[in-house]
């Protein structure tokens, strides 16, 4: 690791030879004495730091902690802070603790390995007072056992701070990774999250300030005009909020249409990809990054946080968004302290004598239920002990919990009651069900659980623009595997949106459209002015021929390969970004290019699965299924639990008629993995085919009753129960297929031909 000096990019994100340099925040403390102390002693302020005997919170004097049989202890020597614990090899050893990072409510700490290697240890320290349960040792994984050869061990990729966590912790970072040697040099300007991580760098700013009049102690008073700065911000009294008199709810005094700010906050409190190591504050995120849309295992189906998905994602879904409320108006930037107390921060917009009361609430004053957080901003605990508020700023809906299982902050609250009784007691205090600004629940539920009435409840979230543009993208996503004629105006109505989310999400929905008509649709955003749409674009018509395209058109799909292939580079050390661009060279048969990329994937994680598999069916195209097979089975060594190893394995058996092979393969496969339909598809299909038509209808019948609306196993019951003279059940199933799939006509003559009406 060492200091980045060196400026390297301008304020517009390109290389310059006046581009601004990092100058680092004690150069910004003597004009802006005010913020520069609100700064010192935050958590950007402690984000990273060396470790020494003032930075670190735990317990070194010969502590220890037994974790699963492994006792690991906590010592000092020479002055040093060290670990003795589990190593890569499984044996134990001792690592000297070189950083901190972060401090409340935990404190991890980072130990240095060979190739410029930092990794985040999994025993953390809880910073929380005792009476608290804090001032202990514990294990972020509690309840596994997280083996040396595990991608989640401390030591092992998924826990390596230089792809994981460095860019948040420090300022200015640079990971810097040698692909050739497979080592970092990592730098940085600031180890902690410092000024000119949210203002961008210094350089300009500071010889603009050097022409100026000596600032005073608090701080010049800068005009909007060329200062030298990447971004600006709105002024804090330009943003304030005003009631109408009779209104009870507060409106802007001015209008916003200013995203700097939440721009500048999103990429370290979202969940996202980088696409770019050229991010500047203030440009649109999606320049740079790509944030995870309400997908499930992140987000329950009404959008409340689920997985660890920070704030980004869960503000852009709030009303507060919608009305232009920024991330400021709430949390003092500097010291990131509330701007006032309790239920009185929600009260500069909402009037405390409408809001702040019984009336509204319910709930004796001073308790929980009282108070604005627990109600519109219910936690999640993650990392064990870090309570973390949902940003969506919903309200409450227990009825929701009654029809579709997504929790409510009425039952978090109230452990011992059931979500019928917070139902019937939000129905008694206001006379009907509550509704909010959030209404996409039961749409993005019936896609993911493939109801009957998904494509048309999808269709509806995709094209209300009335809907956070978060989840029209994710209703786009869910219609991926549904492309028909009854959601192509949704499609393309999202190719067109003015929300990047969604635009982006209409052409991922262009897999499954014939070449031609797939170039026609995405080639016009070859050209969007935002680069997530433009790379995903050129995704899209990797494989479409190009040999009769005229040059330009041409041209413009190499150009949009290239952009795409440089923001998978950025990631060059993660094997989910060498898998992708395999699969990229292996859509445009560039067969050598794609083998080397998927081996640099299992070199990197030897246990990755997607290259073993991806690997496999570029050996299936060039027809080496020999090759194949070697890989596939080499991947199950390394990965013996792998549902999708034992599916490609099986299907590639099958493939060389070696059906009781194949069998066993697809059995181990949808034994793995019963909660996805294809995998129960593939094996009842393969028995059918191997003969064993009872043992076949068997597997297919448990699979969809787990799965009833899943087209793949209606339609294979329905033909092969036909096939079988079973014709009563066989309409039974074709006419539940109908229902799923009404705009499908071979569906409806299949109802036909066994004798029922259309």
């Amino acid at each position: 690791l060492r200091l980045a000096t060196a400026p390297t990019v301008t304020a517009a994100g390109a290389p310059a030879p006046s581009a601004a340099a990092y100058v680092g925040g004690k150069t910004c403390a003597p004009c802006h004495r005010v913020q520069y102390d609100a700064w010192l002693g935050s958590n950007h302020e402690r984000a990273m730091q060396i470790a020494d005997p003032k930075t670190v919170r735990g317990d070194f004097r010969d502590a220890s902690l037994t974790h699963f049989g492994i006792r690991s202890r906590f010592f000092k020597r020479d002055g040093k802070f060290f670990v003795r614990t589990e190593g890569p090899d499984g044996k134990l050893a001792d690592f000297e603790i070189k950083y901190t990072f972060g401090v409340e409510p935990l404190q991890q700490y980072l130990i240095e390995f060979p190739g410029g290697r930092l990794q985040s240890l999994t025993l953390a320290w809880d910073t929380r007072p005792a009476a608290q349960g804090g001032q202990r040792w514990f294990a972020l994984y509690p309840n596994e056992r997280i083996a040396p050869d595990d991608p989640l061990h401390w030591s092992g990729p998924d826990q390596n701070w230089n792809y994981q966590c460095a860019a948040c912790h420090s300022t200015n970072l640079h990971k810097n990774y040698d692909v050739t040697a497979n080592r970092y040099t990592t730098t940085w300007s600031d180890i902690d999250v410092a000024c000119e991580a949210c203002h961008g760098p210094g350089s300009r700013h500071v010889e603009w300030a050097k022409v100026r009049a000596p600032a005073p102690a608090s701080g010049p008073s800068l005009p909007a005009g060329d200062d030298g700065l990447a971004v600006h911000f709105e002024a804090q009294p330009a943003a304030q909020w005003t009631f109408d008199p009779l209104d009870s709810i507060a409106r802007r005094r001015t209008g916003w249409n200013r995203p700097e700010e939440i721009n500048v906050c999103a990429p370290c409190h979202s969940r996202r990809s980088v696409i770019g190591d050229d991010y500047v504050p203030g440009q649109p995120l999606l320049e740079s990054y790509v944030p995870a849309l309400l997908t499930e295992g992140l987000y329950h189906a009404d959008g409340q946080i689920d997985g660890e998905v920070y704030e980004y994602g869960s503000f852009l879904q709030s009303r507060m968004y919608q009305r232009g409320v920024s991330c400021t108006n709430c949390h003092e930037p500097h010291s990131l302290k509330l701007r006032a107390p309790g239920n009185a921060v929600c009260g500069q917009c909402h009037r405390a004598s409408k809001y702040d009361s019984p009336a509204h609430h319910f709930h004796r004053v001073g308790s929980t239920g009282a108070t604005c957080t627990g109600c519109h901003m219910p936690t999640k605990t993650y990392m064990v002990v870090h309570a973390r508020h949902d940003h969506s700023l919903r309200v409450p809906r227990p009825d929701l919990s009654v029809a579709i299982g997504t929790p409510n902050a009425c039952t978090q609250c109230h452990g011992d009651r059931s979500a019928e009784w917070a139902r019937d007691q939000v129905r008694a205090w206001y006379g009907h069900d509550a509704a909010g600004y959030q209404t996409y629940a039961r749409a993005l539920h019936a896609g993911r659980t493939g109801s009957a009435d998904a494509l048309l409840l999808l269709k509806q979230l995709a094209t209300d623009t009335a809907q956070p543009g978060i989840a029209r993208a994710t209703a786009l996503q869910l219609l991926r595997t549904r492309v028909s004629p009854t959601t192509a105006g949704a499609v393309q109505a999202g190719l067109a949106d003015g929300d990047a989310l969604v635009r982006r999400a209409g052409l991922e929905c262009l897999e499954a459209v014939p070449p031609a008509q797939r170039l026609k649709l995405a080639a016009p955003l070859l050209d969007d002015p935002v680069r997530a749409v433009r790379i995903e674009a050129a995704r899209q018509l990797a494989a479409v021929p190009t040999d009769e395209l005229e040059d330009a058109l041409r041209a413009r799909i190499d150009r949009g390969i290239a952009e795409y292939v440089a923001a998978e580079r950025v990631d060059d050390d993660r094997p989910e970004a060498r898998t992708n661009l395999g699969t990229l060279y292996a859509e445009r048969g560039q067969g050598a290019q794609a083998e080397a990329e998927f081996r640099a994937a299992i070199t990197l994680q030897r246990g990755y699965t997607p290259a073993y598999v991806n690997l496999a069916d570029l050996y299936r195209v060039e027809q080496r299924d020999a090759d194949g097979e070697r890989v596939l089975r080499a991947g199950l060594t390394a990965a013996p639990d792998d549902a999708a190893l034992d599916l490609a394995l099986g299907l590639l058996l099958a493939r060389q008629k070696r059906l009781p092979e194949a069998i066993d393969a697809l059995q181990r496969a949808a034994t793995l993995r019963p909660d996805d339909p294809h995998y129960g598809y593939v094996l009842g299909v393969a028995l059918h085919s191997s003969g064993q038509t009872e043992r076949a209808l068997l597997v297919l019948s448990a699979a969809a009753a787990r799965h009833p609306s899943d087209r793949e196993l209606l339609l294979a019951l329905a033909t092969i129960n036909r096939d079988a003279g079973h014709r009563d059940t066989a309409l039974e199933y074709a006419r539940q297929l109908a229902a799923v799939a009404p705009e499908d006509p071979s569906v409806m003559q299949l109802v036909t031909d066994l004798g029922g009406q259309q």
